[in-house]
């Protein structure tokens, strides 16, 4: 088996044997873990008490961090006419129709959310389908609306889908190691009450089943599901 790093070690020695933390702490540990040499995303990964097999318990929405996230995403519009202009003006990255979806089907890929107004689903999903796969604009996430102005707004302030796994876990990102803690932590809250919210009304048993928090390049830190706003 490889021998981990000497940055992945001082990691692990930066955060110790903590156990068990409020989010306050993790925030704090996570921070201090970090020792790449570029700006680490911070990650929260969070395990459901849910079964992800059944239709009823799909977990997914998405929200708007308040800080954002320190990413800045490409976003690309299917529309036509003034719903066009509106794209370019909200600052879309690419806006077009057929002629957006031809070089799609050419093999041009440089965009990491795609909007559609309702009049073009039919050609995007007849022509895109299997090619978008998960990047499909979606009406459940907000990707499919008329209103391409604000979806443009949204996305680029911060706006992140969350949405479960086949083990029951959400995987999200909450902003940059170099965000203050208060900003990582308001990002966390707000994130973790849209998840709470969604808790599926069949749902049985304990929901939040266990919250950890990591830098890329370091470990986890385990958070009390009970305790995530303890400074809130």
């Amino acid at each position: 088996m490889p021998k981990a790093g000497k940055k992945y070690r001082a990691s692990v020695v930066a955060i110790g044997d903590q156990g068990v933390v409020d989010s306050v702490r993790a925030i704090e540990l996570v921070k201090a873990a970090a020792k790449a040499k570029f700006d680490e995303t911070v990650e929260v990964h969070i395990r459901l008490g849910i079964d992800p097999k059944k239709s009823d318990q799909n977990v997914r929405g998405t929200v708007v961090l308040p800080h954002g996230t320190g990413k800045t995403k490409r976003v690309i519009v299917f529309a036509k006419g003034e719903k066009a202009k509106e794209a370019q003006e909200a600052g879309a990255d690419v806006v077009g129709d057929q002629d957006l979806i031809d070089r799609i089907k050419g093999g041009w890929n440089d965009f990491d959310i795609a909007v559609a107004t309702p009049d073009m689903m039919g050609a995007v999903g007849s022509n895109l389908g299997r090619i978008l796969a998960a990047r499909m604009p979606n009406p459940k996430v907000g990707t499919v609306t008329a209103n391409v102005r604000q979806a443009i707004t949204e996305i680029k302030g911060g706006k992140v889908e969350y949405r479960i796994d086949k083990a029951g876990v959400i995987h999200s990102i909450i902003g940059k190691v170099s965000f203050t803690e208060a900003s990582l932590l308001e990002n966390l809250n707000v994130l973790m009450d849209a998840i709470v919210r969604a808790k599926p009304a069949s749902a049985k048993g304990t929901y939040l089943r266990s919250v950890t928090l990591a830098a890329t390049m370091s470990p986890g830190v385990r958070v009390d599901p009970s305790r995530l706003k303890a400074a809130a």
